[in-house]
């Protein structure tokens, strides 16, 4: 099963600059064999940058913002549970640090 990761190329930070590529290389360097991460335009949480979603066929998608640069290790972790997570379904997203508190949807499984 491809899992995928996406991170927003476009959001911009209060200093106007895109973190998106550089976390998405940083993440990249973390995350298992399974895990995809793509660069993505726009995901239209701009107030918060950055967004990132994990996605993969048959599981709950989820949506994040408000990631910064520091939070790659938890990143990692988070793409861990969701490849380990039946149905995509985190049932105990401690282990993903910050980021639980980042979460800003679930779209169920098709």
């Amino acid at each position: 099963m491809t899992h995928k990761l996406f991170i927003c190329e476009t959001c911009l930070d209060a200093a106007g600059e895109t973190p998106g590529p550089a976390l998405a290389m940083a993440v990249r360097a973390r995350v298992a064999a399974d895990v995809e991460v793509v660069l993505t335009p726009c995901m239209n949480l701009c107030d918060e940058p950055v967004s990132l979603a994990l996605r993969a066929p048959g599981k709950m998608a989820y949506l994040f913002a408000g990631v910064e640069a520091g939070d790659v290790g938890d990143i990692a972790a988070l793409a861990e549970l969701y490849v380990n997570a039946a149905g995509g379904v985190i049932e105990d997203a401690r282990p993903a640090g910050r980021l639980r508190f980042c979460l800003k949807g679930r779209v169920p499984a098709a």
